[in-house]
């Protein structure tokens, strides 16, 4: 196994996704640091700060391609500096002149490498934000293709009332498109550029730092900032604390499905395909791997979000302590939450649903699933509390003897003189006591359509 799971190639997979780890890759990394470079020599050029040669012969060589990487990190261990070994690496491959002199005109290393980080995020919240599309898709699709099924729903861990299966799918739509909403909130904050000089001030550019600064973002297609944010890290905590909400949202639903896969329900199963082994030595094993995987992605993903609170607490105006900190967890952070919602849409596309064991729990409680319904009809005559009361002491009866709901409720006297056998017949149907529970379906697949 690699030294991280997502550098392994047993199980990168499990932790991360391909596209994602090209985002964050070495290569990646590199190149964004050099449309940094070349977008701020093309703006300078243009407002004559420096020559307009040298700017081409900089936007030119301004490509990964061009670079030998090992080299640079060899330089980057002498120096114990990222971009001057990466302005070494460009002034290298340049012909012969001055044209390389002006790489990095009044920018400072963290003005590159912040922006770099933001150029990558952005690629990678454009793969997210299609795989949350996707899972919402299947959330919708499900919520309306079990509308209708009903099923137990259950309180505490205990069995409460009846639901449907499609309500239950339609909390679940609810609750990504609302996180799309957050993602897209973040995007107006997080995506801004970074490009203030050595201590913030954009001293070094005079008069001129303005519009370097806007030109300059305005060629990334980056939004501006009011001031310099090299300390200022609530935006990358607030990254951290979005995407750990997306991840426990899909951690939620799988958790849901892991536990109404167990044998005692068999409600629901995550995609199963010949081949798929549950054990080593239980052959009849059917684990839910996909789910569980999920659950640990949104464990981890929220254990970041302490590290980069933390950060927020940077010193001074520049602190190389917070930028390693996020620099070990941001790619960590956005290859694991890809993973969890490209999971999560498999899982909910592929999932079976056992409406005939969702049948056959209903009846697990003999009845006393329906106890609500029966107290609001006594209390009609009694007042609800004494019906309460006088429903609870018949349930816990029936439920220490074995007694289905309906044999106790005819065999009290006070019951059986209030209701017909018929009356209570009805009250103990569970289909016949979902509530809005299909309105509710109905209203949240309308209200999320326009995000699909």
């Amino acid at each position: 196994m690699g030294t991280y799971v997502s550098d392994s190639r047993l199980f990168r997979d499990q932790f991360s996704t391909p596209r994602m780890r090209e985002i964050f890759s070495d290569e990646n990394c590199v190149q964004k640091w050099l449309d940094v470079e070349a977008a701020l020599a093309k703006v300078q050029a243009r407002l004559g700060v420096i020559p307009a040669a040298a700017a081409e012969v900089i936007i030119a060589h301004c490509k990964v391609e061009l670079l030998d990487l090992d080299a640079m990190k060899l330089e980057m261990d002498r120096t114990s500096h990222p971009i001057v070994p990466l302005l070494r690496a460009v002034q290298k491959v340049c012909p012969p002149g001055d044209a390389a002199e002006y790489i990095h005109y009044g920018a400072t290393t963290q003005d590159i490498m912040d922006t770099g980080v933001v150029l990558q995020v952005r690629e990678g919240l454009d793969e997210i934000d299609a795989a949350m599309k996707a899972l919402l898709a299947a959330a919708s699709a499900l919520a309306q293709k079990h509308r209708s099924t009903t099923m137990a729903g259950r309180s505490h861990g205990q069995q409460a009332l009846p639901i449907t299966f499609g309500f239950k799918a339609a909390g679940w739509a609810a609750e990504i498109a609302r996180n799309m909403d957050r993602l897209r909130e973040l995007r107006g904050r997080f995506l801004v550029g970074s490009f203030a000089g050595a201590i913030g001030t954009l001293a070094a550019l005079g008069e001129q730092g303005d519009a370097v600064q806007r030109g300059l973002f305005a060629e990334l297609g980056l939004g501006e900032t009011l001031i310099t944010w090299h300390t200022a890290r609530d935006i990358m905590a607030e990254l951290a604390c979005t995407l750990a909400i997306c991840t426990a949202t899909v951690g939620r639903i799988a958790h849901e499905i892991y536990s109404l896969q167990k044998t005692e329900f068999s409600e629901l199963e995550e995609p199963f395909s010949p081949g798929k082994v549950g054990s080593s030595t239980m052959p009849h094993k059917r684990n839910p791997p996909a789910c569980e995987g999920i659950i640990a992605l949104a464990r981890a993903v929220r254990a970041i979000v302490p590290q980069a609170v933390e950060c927020v607490m940077a010193d001074h105006e520049r602190d190389k302590v917070v930028l390693q900190s996020e620099r070990e967890f941001t790619s960590r952070l956005m290859c694991m939450t890809h993973a969890a919602v490209v999971k999560g849409g498999a899982v909910l596309r592929g999932l079976t649903v056992r409406a005939d064991k969702m049948e056959r729990n209903l009846w697990a409680l003999d009845g006393l699933l329906m106890s609500e319904p029966v107290m609001f009809k006594l209390g009609k005559k009694f007042g609800k509390q004494e019906a309460h009361e006088m429903v609870y002491e018949i349930c816990m009866h029936a439920f220490e003897h074995g007694q289905p709901l309906r044999d106790a409720l005819l065999a009290n006297n006070t019951v059986a003189a209030a209701l017909t056998p018929e009356e209570i017949d009805a009250m103990l149907d569970p289909h016949s006591y979902i509530g809005m529970a299909e309105e509710f379906v109905d209203r949240v697949v309308a209200g999320v359509a326009h995000k699909l």
